[in-house]
């Protein structure tokens, strides 16, 4: 293979790169006596010899990352429209507020009076997220929604079994996200589907046929993954406090509310909060985020311990002393740093400028929503909240075009692709959730993105199944990718 087929070193790993004797960082000298470092840590624990880490100098080092990093696409860069995921502009005051050495530099296991500004700051916190939902209690352990959703399940599981009763089924709608039963058969219960009707809400009809005295609970997201706001939320509410059931929020899309309805109100029991989708700190990449939950008086006795409390005194501490608690759900105390960050956002912006904040997503979606609704088919032709689904079951009818291939060929146009195939109860869907961060310039230059790559599908449907045609790496193939994957560096890749 010539040079000129393949850049230099583009594809290789830093261990492929490596080379015996290069140096790009010298560790300072052991300030522990060799005795007593091997005193702390048994030779089971020990690592024998060097380390096997790969040998570069700074500029190859420096040059790798800087190379990967340009090939990352970020919500710095360009427009990010991943529907059901909020990946709205984090703020860089928010960066800088997690990044101060009080909080950056805190050691995990300091003391609770060496830590008292950093314990005050996540008890404030969990005041604000408790007034954000109209809840009075809550916890900051779990490490993101789906860590959340499944405390909240189990805060129902000890609820039931301080009653000596415990419930069998959890309710979850067929447009829910698709952690939610994950995580209710994770907590031991058994799923019971209910279906959407015509309007894209929960159809009442199924619901109260699969509701009776051993129901433990119901997970619903409101709005719901469709981008609408359930109409019947007071008769479903009704329905399970009727039978002594729980009400799960799916906190995932709380950024269409804020300020302007809460969960507890309409009565739910327990709610998470995605605080890395609805107040700083984008999601997706895997983490880190941040989904406390916050619950009823009747059910904080359960909370994970420990609990930042307030002393008489003015001081913090962490509340060890939970007896009914459901115990540990993350080593320490959550992912502080982003928990800053949502501290910082929630400051910023200050009540006012939340409930702006969701009602600019709302507009946002709805002029979007009104843009493509006369190119592509919407299942659910109502004002959508914070995102929408569009379906492209007649594009794929009439020209044999996918959304895959609408979702590529956005690529070539330097926009992220929106979420594809999600829900899965509509045919070919399109999710699609601008956020409340982009300017209108920024909405109408993807709804004329849109509609030329419709007109392509139309008129050059080799041009969409093809696509994308500039990024750096070209579509896969996914069956060969399955059944002929290339190992190499202990990265699982297909060339």
């Amino acid at each position: 293979m010539s040079l000129l087929d393949e850049p230099l070193h583009e594809h290789q790993t830093v261990f492929e790169r490596s080379v015996p004797g290069r140096e790009a960082f010298n560790f300072p000298a052991l300030d522990v006596p060799v005795a007593d470092a091997a005193a702390l840590l048994p030779d089971a624990l020990r690592r024998q010899g060097r380390p096997a880490l790969p040998e570069l100098s700074e500029p190859e080092l420096v040059r790798h990352y800087v190379r990967l990093s340009q090939l990352n696409y970020s919500i710095d860069t360009q427009f990010y429209p991943l529907g059901s995921c909020t990946m709205k502009y984090n703020p860089k005051v928010n960066e800088k507020a997690a990044a101060l050495p009080g909080f950056a530099s805190l050691h995990p296991l300091q003391d609770d009076e060496g830590a008292q500004g950093t314990l005050e700051l996540l008890h404030r916190l969990q005041g604000y997220l408790g007034a954000v939902v109209g809840l009075p209690h809550v916890t900051l352990q779990p490490a993101a929604g789906a860590q959340g959703e499944l405390c909240g399940l189990l805060l129902m599981r000890a609820y039931f079994a301080a009653q000596g009763r415990q419930r069998r089924t959890v309710v979850i709608p067929d447009s829910a996200h698709g952690t939610n039963p994950a995580s209710v058969a994770m907590a031991g219960y058994e799923v019971v589907r209910v279906r959407t009707n015509a309007r894209g809400d929960v159809d009442l009809d199924d619901l109260r046929s699969k509701v009776d005295e051993d129901t433990a609970g119901l997970m619903l997201t409101n709005p719901s993954t469709l981008g609408l706001y359930e109409e019947s939320i007071d008769e479903i509410a009704a329905l399970f406090h009727g039978v002594g059931a729980l009400l799960y929020y799916d906190g995932a899309n709380l950024n269409a509310v804020v300020g302007r309805s809460r969960p507890g109100d309409m009565g739910f029991d327990i709610v998470h909060y995605n605080t890395h989708k609805t107040f700083s700190t984008p999601h997706g990449g895997g983490g880190p985020g941040a989904g406390p939950v916050g619950v009823t008086d009747a059910l904080a006795p359960f909370l994970p311990a420990p609990i930042v409390g307030r002393r008489e005194d003015g001081t913090f501490f962490l509340d060890h002393d939970r007896p009914q608690s459901i115990g540990r759900l993350k080593g320490f105390h959550g992912n502080v740093g982003v928990l800053v960050r949502a501290y910082a956002f929630i400051r910023a912006l200050g009540a006012e400028g939340l409930q702006d904040m969701s009602e600019s997503a709302v507009l946002n979606a709805n002029y979007l929503r009104v843009q493509l609704e006369d190119v592509m088919h919407l299942p659910y032709p109502r004002v959508c909240k914070h995102e929408f689904v569009l379906s492209g079951k007649t594009l794929r009818r009439e020209h044999g075009v996918r959304v895959l291939d609408i979702a590529k060929r956005l690529i070539d146009y330097g926009i992220h692709p929106p979420t594809i195939y999600f829900p899965l109860l509509v045919e070919e869907a399109l999710m699609i959730e601008p956020t409340e961060t982009e300017s209108k310039e920024t909405l109408d230059r993807f709804v004329e993105a849109m509609r030329e790559i419709l007109r392509e599908a139309a008129e050059e449907p080799d041009l969409l199944h093809d696509a994308p045609h500039v990024a750096p790496v070209r579509r896969l193939d996914e069956v060969k990718a399955a059944k002929s994957p290339i190992l190499r560096g202990g990265v699982r890749t297909v060339r």
